[in-house]
């Protein structure tokens, strides 16, 4: 659509399916068509800096909205009605075929939402700072850089544009950023390289992972879905939930009222150094 294949930051997404690593949180069509409207406006970002990067979470915020009016809601296990991490829910989620199709249903209008919104101008957001985008604060970006600096594993372009998971994805209190960033950081080693696979062995990945979820001894060498399931465990005893708005208590307004709050809570920060530490001690077992 955008003439950009970006194929590393594909591949860091493939733990993000079913609501991160399958877990139920905020659905990877979000999380994915978040990521698909900053790449279509990277441009605009790279010129007009924080500006530009307030109103790309508007309009993901928008994007987030439109989703949730239109299929119910943007939680995966909310509107799939499954738990992935049971037998009976992994069968039930493809069985007779009703849960399935609803999720490629959706998958067709956000593609269609995104097309008809990837050449439109950004929201004009006015921003009460004078930072340098440098210094600004995102959840999923700091835990991104944390994991390049203790690990050397990172790609520039998914860090730059990760804040688009601020505020639970466009301040929308969906997953937390700092969990986000843990689980695309990791995948940037585990994930799935789909453009590089044939269509059995894209099969046989998912078909291992799923099966993962349902056991403590991996299946195979170790892949996103075993090694993410703990992460998103260890991080949920940690903070309490997945989602920004339950951990925080907030449901940001704008990029300020996030800034506000973001730069000044130490429980957010040490989440973020929690998600790093997690991300990091994952890498440097498996690299």
């Amino acid at each position: 659509m955008i003439g950009k294949p970006e194929d590393k930051i594909l591949k860091s997404f493939t733990g993000l399916e079913g609501g991160i690593v399958a877990a139920g949180s905020t659905c990877g069509v979000v999380s994915g068509g978040a990521m698909g409207l900053a790449l279509s406006h990277y441009d605009e970002i790279v010129e007009k800096g924080i500006p530009a990067q307030a109103g790309l979470l508007a309009l993901v915020g928008e994007y987030v909205k439109w989703f949730e009016e239109h299929f119910g809601t943007s939680i995966c296990k909310e509107r799939s009605g499954v738990d992935f991490y049971t037998t009976t829910g992994q069968l039930r989620y493809f069985l007779p075929g009703d849960k399935v199709s609803k999720c490629l249903w959706h998958i067709r209008g956000a593609i269609r939402y995104l097309h008809a919104f990837r050449q439109n101008e950004l929201p004009k957001i006015e921003v009460e700072s004078d930072e340098e985008p440098n210094e600004s604060i995102h959840c999923a970006q700091r835990v991104l850089a944390g994991i390049k600096e203790q690990t050397g594993i990172g790609e520039d372009l998914l860090e730059q544009l990760s804040f688009v998971f601020d505020g639970g994805i466009g301040l929308q209190g969906g997953a937390c950023g700092a969990l986000a960033g843990a689980i695309i950081g990791v995948n940037l080693l585990l994930g799935m390289n789909v453009r590089d696979m044939t269509y059995s062995e894209i099969l046989k990945a998912f078909a291992v992972g799923h099966k993962n979820l349902l056991t403590d001894k991996p299946v195979e060498k170790p892949e996103p879905f075993i090694v993410g399931k703990k992460i998103v465990k260890n991080f949920k005893k940690e903070a309490g939930a997945m989602e920004c708005q339950k951990i925080t208590g907030k449901k940001f307004s704008d990029w300020t009222d996030f800034q506000t709050f973001i730069s000044s809570s130490e429980k957010c920060a040490g989440l973020m150094e929690f998600a790093k530490d997690q991300a990091c001690m994952a890498l440097e077992k498996y690299a």
